[in-house]
């Protein structure tokens, strides 16, 4: 398995959702109805992305995993699922606010389950749109449990106004949400477990409130974390390339690129997701055009991977550290 992979997107029709997945991002939505979610690289349960192209074509990323290990992984440990989930939203409306568990508390939940630390890369951002990133300071278990009682949550989140090209690092843990006006892209443990701290008084599609996770977001919260601000995007060996994220659980990279270029080849697996711009590789499994909105995974056998950018491109890189 020694080529890029590209899957079919999966999609999620939540509340929030709107049309710009399909508008800016070129997904193939239905023609109808509005959509949050685009799942590009997925391995959680029954949500598996499908391979699209070459021999593979039609296997899901969770046989990958059991079948290729190696081809997939190279130096780096092999996990029993993909360790990490990339994708796209469109926040049409606020999202609740939420928390993560860690590994250690995800672990004692049934059905067990990773943390979930993740990264947003804004994409778009509406005049006024919002992000609700960590507690003000000083903020206790106390007072938020008091502003719950009292409808009040909001005023203890830290709140800033994001622009396209910021990225935000969201550790497990820390209570956060998107407001309404939002394009991003997401990189995330692959993990699908989330407590509602308030969800803005508002129904579901059924009518009926939906479910709050009000003690266990208070257990989870870590009260110490305080505000969460844009990354200050630093210097890499590529002049091409700036670091917004390194933590234990992935590392992020951003690359700006003319021309030609070489990117994954580390020996371990690169998600690689188009955010501006048309690429091509060298590859004959993946000899075609890729735009904005369109996404592969490198596996480590597959080396370095050669490409064109037939436009100026900016492309995130993704990888375990």
């Amino acid at each position: 398995m020694n080529y890029p992979l590209i899957f079919e997107p999966t999609f999620r029709d939540y509340i929030w959702g709107g049309r710009r997945l399909a508008t800016v991002l070129n997904k193939p939505l239905p023609a109808e109805g509005d959509f949050a979610e685009s799942w590009e690289v997925v391995d959680h349960g029954d949500d598996q992305s499908v391979v699209a192209n070459g021999p593979m074509k039609g296997r899901t990323l969770g046989q990958l995993v059991k079948e290729f290990p190696q081809d997939l992984f190279g130096t780096k440990k092999a996990t029993p699922t993909f360790p990490l989930l990339f994708k796209f939203l469109d926040a049409n409306r606020d999202l609740s606010i939420q928390v993560h568990p860690d590994d250690t508390m995800g672990a004692t939940l049934d059905p067990p389950d990773l943390g979930k630390t993740e990264a947003w890369y804004i994409l778009d951002a509406e005049p006024g749109a919002k992000v609700y990133v960590g507690l003000k300071e000083e903020v206790t278990r106390d007072d938020l449990a008091a502003a719950v009682a009292a409808n009040r949550v909001i005023e203890c989140m830290h709140v800033i106004e994001p622009k396209a090209g910021d990225c935000l690092f969201i550790p497990a843990k820390t209570v956060h949400a998107l407001g309404k006006g939002l394009l991003v892209a997401e990189i995330q443990q692959a993990s699908n477990t989330t407590f509602r701290l308030f969800d803005w008084n508002r129904v579901g599609a059924d009518g009926q409130p939906r479910p709050l996770h009000i003690d266990q977001s208070l257990e989870t919260i870590d009260f110490e974390r305080g505000p969460v601000e844009p990354r200050v995007p630093q210097p890499t060996s590529d002049p091409d390339a700036s670091r917004l994220v390194t933590c234990e659980k992935f590392v992020l990279d951003r690359w700006t690129l003319e021309g030609r270029k070489s990117i994954g080849g580390t020996d371990r697996f690169h998600i690689v997701a188009i955010l501006e711009g048309k690429i091509r590789t060298s590859h004959a499994q993946l000899d075609q055009a890729l735009g904005k909105g369109s996404t592969f995974l490198i596996p480590a056998k597959c080396g370095p991977l050669q490409i064109n950018a037939v436009q100026p491109t900016v492309l995130l890189d993704m990888y375990l550290p």
